[in-house]
């Protein structure tokens, strides 16, 4: 069977499995889920050494550090990858909740109702654990979904693919196991059966799959994210918070790129960064806003003020996560107002920008579009609404 063939015959039997979904209590759906989870737990071992294949593979092939960080399938990221399945069971279901009803004057009643998409295409690359966050989501909203990961990862996949399958959610949840690229822009281009794809990976994956879509595309193109250090921050807390935002976890879309300092606190503030870039191994950079390192590299600049923070960020980052470090209230309520961002942070790491840490759950990816969702996209992201209108024999005059 050729890959349009295969891509075909998957949307099908998804968006029969999304008819059937659709009609899950939240018991069912949470049963389902749990189910999972113990597949999960029972499979670890098939899991684990299906993901040492994959990094061996990896290794052998040179790819950078932060991807092989993002491949790796840690016990504490195996157990959390779990937790999250379970815990995804215990939330609200957004499925049915009436977002507002109105009576109007002809009689008629409307009211505004949340539902499934039907059938996500989800496309990532090296992270195993984005097929499980990504399934548990689904599967909570009533969405059938088809994923297809990085060839980096395609045996730890194949392996969670078979613990969900195991769970007895039928087509429900498919992998795409060819490694063929043509298959990416079949998903994206089955008008019809694919109701919204989403990216998980980098700018070029990302660009690509927009580029050939004809279905609808959630998405952020990369994290460029920025902490701003005003004249009155405190500097032992933004030196806390660049730490984090930088060094926690450099590989990832809301890590922070660039650092911007109030040019009368340069003189006081730059030798503490220094030696702390020199303490963490980063790499300081200059005159190079905008870009996106993913490593242990930080473009720093100098700005007039917090004014000239805003536009420089307004400029040059990806409308993804943004910081202000400053003790003066009126300045930090401008910068949340006018930085043009999906999260904009007042003393706190960029790194808060995840689906887990704002009370979602795991989330299905980050977007940084103004179209259905901004920013981390949790259940509700995952369901868009219809209108019930009701009535006893209403005619419009």
């Amino acid at each position: 069977m050729n890959v349009h063939d295969t891509i075909l015959e998957m949307a099908t039997k998804a968006r029969a499995a999304a008819a059937g979904l659709a009609k899950k209590t939240t018991d069912e759906k949470n049963a389902a889920l749990l189910a999972i989870a113990d597949s999960l737990e029972k499979n670890r071992a098939a899991i684990v050494a299906a993901n040492d294949i994959d990094l061996a593979h990896a290794k052998e092939a040179g790819i950078s550090p932060s991807m092989l960080d993002r491949l790796t399938l840690t016990p504490a990221r195996f157990d959390a990858m779990v937790a999250g399945v379970r815990h995804v069971a215990t939330l609200p279901d957004p499925v049915g909740e009436t977002i507002w009803t109105r009576e109007r004057p002809s009689g008629i009643k409307i009211r505004k109702v949340r539902v499934p998409f039907g059938v996500i295409a989800v496309v990532f690359e090296s992270r195993p654990n984005v097929f499980i966050d990504t399934a548990a989501l689904c599967l909570k909203t009533g969405n059938a979904v088809i994923l297809r990961g990085g060839k980096e990862a395609i045996e730890s996949n194949k392996a969670l693919a078979a613990a969900v399958r195991e769970a007895g959610v039928g087509d429900a949840v498919q992998l795409v196991e060819t490694l063929d690229h043509s298959a990416v822009t079949e998903l994206v281009r089955a008008v019809g059966l694919i109701d919204v794809a989403i990216p998980r990976g980098g700018e070029r994956l990302i660009r690509a799959m927009c580029e050939a879509a004809l279905v609808p595309v959630l998405k952020h193109y990369k994290g460029v994210c920025h902490i701003y250090v005003d004249d009155k921050a405190d500097l032992s807390m933004a030196l806390s918070i660049l730490d984090n935002a930088k060094t926690q976890r450099p590989g990832v879309c809301n890590a922070a790129e660039c650092l911007l300092v109030h040019e009368k606190l340069a003189p006081l503030f730059m030798p503490m960064v220094e030696a702390w870039a020199k303490d963490k191994g980063v790499t300081l950079h200059e005159n190079e806003a905008g870009t996106e390192y993913l490593s242990l590299d930080i473009n720093v600049a100098t700005v007039a003020d917090y004014r000239a923070a805003i536009d420089f960020i307004n400029e040059h980052s990806s409308h993804h996560s943004d910081c202000i470090v400053t003790n003066d209230e009126a300045r930090a309520a401008e910068f949340l107002r006018d930085v043009d961002s999906a999260a904009v942070y007042h003393n706190v790491s960029t790194r808060f920008t995840d689906g887990g840490e704002f009370g979602m759950g795991a989330e299905i990816g980050i977007s940084t579009d103004k179209l259905h969702a901004r920013g981390p996209m949790g259940l509700e992201e995952l369901t868009t609404y219809k209108y019930t209108v009701t009535g006893d024999g209403v005619i419009r005059s």
